[in-house]
């Protein structure tokens, strides 16, 4: 397990900030899904695509929202892929707090309960959808406010969440270090991803940090760079 706001990262460490935004993640289940706590100088803050399906990952998350007295207020998923909406049950009930969406992502977080015994987790749990999120809409807690960018291709409703100040985007499972999302699943695409990419992720500053649903944090200038799938050369 790896933690985000231990990382040598000046924008989310650097206490003259106003916003000390700070990113806590856990690497949980087969699939090395990263699940994130993102929190702000308020306490106030959410978590982003829970993958905690065993009982020993959903306590290593809630004891450190507890021993860092968060209050979380919303449970958000960058998409509905199965190893990103494992804990949705557990962390929407654990701490009452909406369940929050991509609109178009409806029918992917449907399809899981068929399939999750498949992959080997037969104790998934639907939950209800309390809130549905667009592009262009804003995720709000205590002082922050993050973007809505509509990134799709990896799946068809895919969003990812941009924080001006911090340069800081949220992007799930569109660029990673080195590579970039698999789109052989339904609703998966690859020449949308990669103008996804283009058209979104790269007209971000080249120091935004891209958090990614699986593997360690990267920016956008070093993919533009070198990632082998997307760079622009």
């Amino acid at each position: 397990m790896w933690h985000g706001n231990l990382l040598n990262i000046p924008q989310i460490c650097n206490h003259d900030s106003p916003y000390m935004l700070k990113i806590e993640s856990f690497i949980f289940g087969p699939f090395q899904e990263n699940t994130y706590v993102v929190f702000d100088q308020t306490g106030e803050g959410v978590i982003l695509d829970p993958g905690c399906y065993e009982q020993q990952e959903q306590l290593t998350l809630s004891q450190f929202i507890r021993d860092n007295h968060l209050q979380i207020t919303q449970v958000i998923n960058t998409h509905c892929h199965i190893d990103h909406v494992l804990g949705n049950q557990f962390t929407k009930h654990k701490y009452k707090v909406p369940l929050a969406i991509p609109e178009g992502e409806k029918e992917v977080l449907a399809a899981v309960k068929a399939y999750a015994p498949v992959y080997g987790f037969p104790k998934y749990q639907e939950v209800d959808v309390d809130e549905y999120i667009r592009a262009q809409d804003t995720i709000k807690f205590g002082n922050t406010r993050f973007e809505v960018l509509l990134v799709p291709g990896h799946s068809p409703g895919h969003l990812a969440f941009y924080h001006a100040d911090s340069k800081i985007c949220l992007g799930g499972d569109v660029l990673f270090q080195g590579s970039i999302g698999r789109t052989d699943l339904p609703g998966g695409d690859h020449q949308t991803l990669i103008t996804s990419i283009h058209e979104k992720m790269f007209s971000l500053p080249d120091e935004t940090i891209v958090y990614s649903g699986h593997g360690p944090p990267t920016t956008v200038g070093q993919e533009k760079k070198t990632n082998p799938f997307c760079a622009l050369v």
